[in-house]
């Protein structure tokens, strides 16, 4: 089994802190990445990267790391800001020919691929893991863990196996939407991508919940957010920090 995953006791006690995490006063209707990263490194004894890398969290002495994302499931994914070399021409041609709608979505899942690796090399790394904890409108949480890539299977994607199309322009009463490129995912039928590159160049990840694991599945584990009344109170949680302070 890939060095990524946790084990059932790490699963169970990363569950138990993001549990008592939710139960604070000031925490709200998600679980921030941070919060997760953090979580992640404390229970894998691993270190929190705080930079624009692929991965967010090493364990450098097992050369493993993790991307980790934590949203709502009505939440897409975003992959990272991607602005390609060349943009404005490659742009260009793809409004002009199926070859160069098809050759765009190309360097994108390609710029993909080349980020992982970047981190593979850099950090001497042996396998990358994707860290990812879901929100539901139930108030049910799902955390799982995915094998992403490894130093001898370095792509995460495969360009063959999208195709692209430009969304139609939209205008609401309150902004103007820009075209979006749209990846499909051509074995699964659905939409995977998004790149806006007219935009800020976020490139969102729709495929993410394809990923979704649920079900007895052994690199899962979910929870339920607490109701109101299992929630701390702000004076109750002063009155424990006050306590934790005379104790010390």
């Amino acid at each position: 089994m890939s060095s990524v995953f946790s084990t059932p006791e790490q699963l169970s006690r990363l569950a138990d802190i993001l549990s008592k995490y939710i139960r604070l006063p000031f925490s709200e209707d998600t679980i921030p990445g941070a919060v997760l990263e953090g979580t992640l490194a404390h229970v894998r004894n691993a270190v929190v990267l705080k930079t624009y890398d692929f991965v967010d969290v090493v364990k450098l002495d097992s050369r493993i790391g993790w991307q980790v994302k934590s949203t709502k499931s009505t939440t897409p994914v975003t992959w990272k800001r991607a602005k390609i070399p060349n943009q404005e021409q490659l742009i260009l041609a793809s409004r002009q020919s199926e070859k160069g709608l098809q050759n765009l979505g190309d360097v994108i899942i390609k710029f993909c691929n080349a980020h992982a690796r970047e981190s593979l090399l850099h950090y001497n790394l042996d396998e990358i893991g994707y860290s990812r904890l879901v929100v539901f409108k139930d108030g049910s949480v799902l955390y799982f863990e995915r094998l992403l890539c490894t130093r001898n299977a370095p792509n995460i994607f495969n360009p063959s196996d999208f195709e692209w199309r430009w969304s139609i322009q939209k205008q609401t009463k309150k902004k103007e939407h820009l075209s979006a490129l749209h990846g499909r995912h051509k074995p699964t039928d659905t939409k995977w991508f998004a790149w806006h590159g007219l935009g800020e160049n976020q490139l969102h990840f729709y495929g993410d919940s394809t990923w979704w694991m649920l079900g007895n599945n052994p690199q899962a584990v979910t929870f339920k957010f607490p109701t109101s009344d299992e929630r701390i109170d702000l004076e109750s949680f002063i009155a424990l920090l006050e306590q934790l302070k005379v104790s010390t």
